[in-house]
């Protein structure tokens, strides 16, 4: 592929919790900025992709472990995915790094956002062709919510107190959620990241069919995820702007603005004149939103209109 994209995918969390911290609330900055990791975008896509029968590497599979007569659910480590993926009996007995390479290379998760191979005698770092950035929540009046869960069991440690209120009552969970947030994703898909592995001959390097693939899944897969705390969670923006390979924009997530206008969701693109005043270097820009909800509000010359639900041209 020889072009460059940058772009902003945009999720909507609607008494949801798109990405939390260890405290079980929304992720903030230390001035109290809501915001969402790389990590919570990639995981819908790369569910996705494993759902679809593609290979994924970095993603969780469990196993069974016995030790000393205890059967125990557990993660599988790097080393055991990889050779579940790939059918190998031993990574360690593997002393062809290209093959490993080129493995890796065809995973999809790995061929997109790049990866830490951090195994004896197999120690590699591929930096990714897609990048992604972290997601700030651009609305103004977000604030989280408790709720308040009761169980259906009781707290069987309050047993060994007869009579206690721990034994009598069900046990009480806490889910937290956001009223509403929105957040907005810069990334930048550069193909010549993979330059000197080409070049080596372990992949053909980032393609088209590649770029339309990250597209397809970029802008469906969270909606798609429907977790108890992702349901509410959905797609509801997404900008690609294909450039020539010379060609470098900002962070364009920083010049979107989202407000509130008569009950019905504004989103204000600020980067129409810096994408119009490099036309010559732009090649192809669409733009993908909710038209049911949201009016988007775009300057952007020659740029297409799509409707993100149906992926028709609006």
């Amino acid at each position: 592929m020889n072009k460059r994209v940058y772009g902003v995918l945009g999720i909507s969390s609607i008494m949801a919790n798109w990405n939390a911290d260890f405290s079980g609330y929304p992720k903030t900055t230390s001035n109290g900025d809501t915001f969402g990791s790389d990590k919570a975008l990639k995981y819908p896509m790369k569910k996705m992709w494993d759902n679809a029968g593609k290979k994924v590497l970095y993603i969780k599979s469990m196993k069974f472990s016995n030790k000393k007569d205890e059967i125990s659910l557990v993660p599988k480590s790097l080393k055991e995915r990889y050779e579940q993926l790939y059918d190998v009996e031993d990574l360690k007995k593997c002393k062809d790094t290209t093959q490993v390479v080129s493995n890796l290379m065809c995973a999809i998760d790995v061929k997109n956002f790049g990866a830490t191979f951090a195994e004896e005698g197999n120690n590699i770092s591929i930096t990714g062709a897609v990048q992604i950035g972290q997601g700030f929540n651009k609305y103004q009046d977000t604030y989280p919510e408790e709720q308040q869960i009761l169980s259906p069991f009781r707290d069987a440690s309050g047993d060994k107190k007869a009579g206690s209120e721990e034994a009598r009552n069900s046990t009480l969970g806490t889910k937290i959620v956001s009223n509403e947030a929105h957040y907005f994703y810069p990334f930048v898909i550069n193909p010549k990241t993979y330059k000197e592995l080409v070049e080596l001959g372990v992949t053909e390097g980032y393609t088209q069919d590649d770029y339309n693939e990250f597209k397809k899944t970029a802008i469906t897969s969270t909606t798609a995820f429907a977790t108890n705390s992702k349901v509410g969670c959905e797609n509801e923006f997404a900008l690609f702007v294909e450039t020539t390979e010379e060609a470098y924009l900002p962070n364009l997530s920083e010049y979107i603005a989202f407000m509130k206008v008569d009950g019905k969701n504004v989103i204000r693109l600020q980067c129409s004149e810096l994408i119009n005043d490099m036309s010559n270097d732009i090649l192809n820009v669409e733009i993908f939103y909710n038209p049911y909800t949201t009016v988007l509000e775009s300057d952007i010359k020659g740029a297409r209109l799509f409707n993100i639900f149906t992926q028709k041209e609006v």
